[in-house]
């Protein structure tokens, strides 16, 4: 549609009897060309050239069947991007899985754990195999009406279900649940089959036009008044709008009538409480009102919380915290609205600073991976956050805020707040990272600034370890691998003496940290914005 982001937004539509018949045929009607379309794709068809062939079969416009085909591509290159990264998941899980059975039996040969880790192994084998097979092949799977919902039938009485016809009935409806009503900006009000149309009260009223096979027995369009968005309502307004009429010379020196504006897009989905419209709009440039001269927030993502730190121009610490982000137990609508909700206070701080925020660029399918041996509570925090939720909608929520969003590299990160910043500026680990992607944001050095380490720990102790020396020749990122290491293998101390269990003891004499500010400040009108919300 357009280089900007696309924001979708929804809201329930109240239809009668009648009405709903309509939108189930053509739900019904949308599904049934949907999944021909794709066997005959897989079989090698071209899709394009069956486009005249399905209009006369199944009684389609052309713009309703570039809607089926627009969709059904989008869920297959969806499929065919994803695979080279689940692949590479896989083989990690398995490298982990591997390593786990071997400690296994040399601890606990014989038992159940290890016969249950054992059998995933093979599971995993299997998968993979699977995945390269499909992928060499050129094969795409897709279960319309989710697989989870087909596998119900092989177990009736666990999932609810007295007999298989009642299970039938819920796959039905699940496939033929939603239709895409593809949007143009050069089209009347961004959309050819679904106009909108602004009542005097604000509202919309919605044409949907019909495809062909159902104009005999339910006319050719569907009229859908009184629709308000709770939220992005004046966009989508503004969108219909921009729909203008302008001239055009040709390559004939001829003057031609266009139309341009910004495209809309509908999917109308059912749920158990009727149905429901998505509307999905190019958003409009805002104008970025922060810079980087004056300083950065800096925020650093984990499983139950996000940590933020707030610099000045000179990279100085000014002020820090965090959000509590525990998703953990939540529905997924429940997730959606924490995560939405801090990003939407991080971005009015920022604003209000006039300073940009700087994230990491993370990649954490493979901490998903190594799930296989991380402790119960590490693997069950990661598996239950969305990551690329949150920082989706960090990025949605700044967009919106006129905000700059920097992203770094978040190569060693948490290492160098531990070590360089913890202590110094007596703030936790995770805010000491924050701290670290800010300045890194900024161009900030990341060399040392002490000579031994004293990192805290949990439960109020700390590790204490003397740095490598560092080779200027090479990168400073080369300095910081061989501290991780060292780090690392300090913690692992502190466990195994059984330290963490104790009283933590006193900690040396400070010694003078190069750049330091003292205690962070908290007067800068960044700082009472963001403090009101940790």
């Amino acid at each position: 549609m357009a280089d900007f982001p696309v924001f979708t937004y929804q809201t329930r539509v109240h239809c009668q009897g009648p009405e709903n018949e309509v939108l189930d045929a053509y739900a019904e009607l949308y599904g049934k060309v949907e999944r021909t379309l794709f066997a005959a794709t897989q079989a090698g068809n071209n899709a394009t050239d069956l486009k005249h062939e399905y209009q006369l079969r199944f009684g389609l416009t052309a713009r309703q069947f570039n809607a089926i085909r627009v969709g059904l591509d989008g869920k297959v290159s969806s499929i065919e991007e994803l695979r080279p990264k689940q692949i590479a998941e896989a083989e990690v899980r398995i490298r982990k899985a591997e390593k786990v059975v071997a400690r296994l039996e040399k601890t606990q040969p014989g038992s159940q754990k290890l016969h249950q880790k054992k059998r995933r192994l093979v599971g995993l084998f299997k998968r993979l195999k699977a995945m390269k097979d499909d992928h060499a092949a050129g094969i795409v799977r897709i279960c319309f009406g989710s697989r989870k919902l087909f596998r119900a039938q092989f177990a009736l009485e666990a999932n609810g279900y007295k007999d298989h016809s009642e299970w039938k009935i819920d796959w039905h409806k699940s496939r033929c649940s939603q239709f895409f009503v593809l949007g143009s900006k050069d089209e009347i009000a961004g959309n050819q089959s679904c106009q909108a149309e602004v009542e005097e009260d604000g509202k919309l009223t919605l044409t949907l036009r019909l495809p062909n096979a159902l104009a005999e027995t339910h006319g050719k369009f569907l009229i859908i008044p009184g629709v308000r968005f709770a939220y992005g309502h004046d966009a989508i307004v503004a969108a219909l709008a921009s729909s203008t009429r302008v001239k055009a010379i040709t390559k004939a020196q001829k003057n031609i009538v266009k139309r341009t504006g910004a495209a809309l897009s509908y999917r109308f989905v059912k749920d158990s409480k009727g149905w429901r419209v998505f509307v999905s709009v190019a958003a409009q440039p805002v104008k970025e009102t922060t810079h980087s001269q004056v300083g950065a927030i800096g925020v650093d993502l984990n499983a139950d919380h996000l940590a933020f730190a707030e610099t000045d121009r000179f990279g100085n610490l000014i002020n820090f915290g965090r959000f509590e982000c525990a998703v953990y137990g939540k529905t997924k609508d429940q997730a959606t609205a924490i995560i939405g909700d801090i990003a939407a206070q991080l971005a009015e701080s920022a604003k209000l600073a006039g300073k940009p925020v700087v994230i990491e660029k993370l990649a954490f399918q493979k901490k998903k991976a190594e799930l296989e041996s991380a402790d119960r509570r590490a693997a069950r925090m990661l598996s239950s956050f969305a990551f690329n939720k949150t920082g989706d909608s960090i990025r949605s929520a700044c967009f919106r805020a006129g905000v700059e969003v920097i992203e770094v590299n978040p190569a060693y990160t948490s290492v160098i707040g531990a070590v360089n910043y913890a202590r110094s500026k007596g703030i936790p680990t995770h805010q000491g990272a924050a701290y670290a992607v800010a300045r890194r944001g900024l161009g900030m050095s990341e060399r040392p600034t002490c000579r031994v380490a004293v990192v805290p720990a949990r439960k109020g102790g700390h590790v204490t370890f003397a740095l490598p020396v560092r080779n200027r020749a090479k990168h400073v990122w080369s300095f910081w691998s061989n501290v991780k290491t060292r780090l690392r293998a300090a913690h692992q101390a502190h466990f195994r003496c059984g330290a963490h269990k104790q009283a933590p003891p006193p900690l040396p004499r400070a010694n003078p940290a190069l750049c330091a500010t003292g205690s962070p400040r908290r007067d800068s009108v960044a700082s009472i914005a963001l403090s009101t919300v940790r």
